[in-house]
């Protein structure tokens, strides 16, 4: 009779099965475009108090000069900073407004009187 495995060589072993169920489906690696995008959306809106804090910040870090009009400019470049947040801000919130869909209706409830 002939050993079936020699002394020392590795038996092979039967795969080790879960105890748990497996899933049926997996989740899908990329999403949708529409929900990609709004997705996107949705990072900006959060980062813009982030931009905006930057960029009001900015003019701190320019160099204190004894030119005329620096007052003038720096005024003037905060106003368009704010006026461009509210365009950014508006478009922002029109896009993702826009791709929220509408609350159904409540269907009545026929325990409250009507008319």
């Amino acid at each position: 009779m002939t050993d079936p495995a020699p002394k020392g060589a590795a038996t092979p072993t039967p795969p080790i099965r879960s105890p748990l169920p497996q899933p049926a489906k997996q989740v899908p690696l990329f999403v949708a475009r529409q929900t990609y995008r709004n997705r996107r959306m949705a990072d900006a809106a959060r980062l813009l108090p982030i931009f905006g804090l930057v960029l009001f910040l900015l003019p701190s870090l320019w160099v204190p000069g004894n030119e005329q009009g620096a007052t003038v400019r720096g005024a003037i470049y905060l106003f368009v900073v704010w006026a461009l947040l509210i365009a950014l801000a508006a478009l922002i919130s029109r896009r993702l407004g826009a791709t929220e869909p509408a609350p159904e209706d409540p269907a009545p409830d026929p325990a409250l009187p009507g008319d």
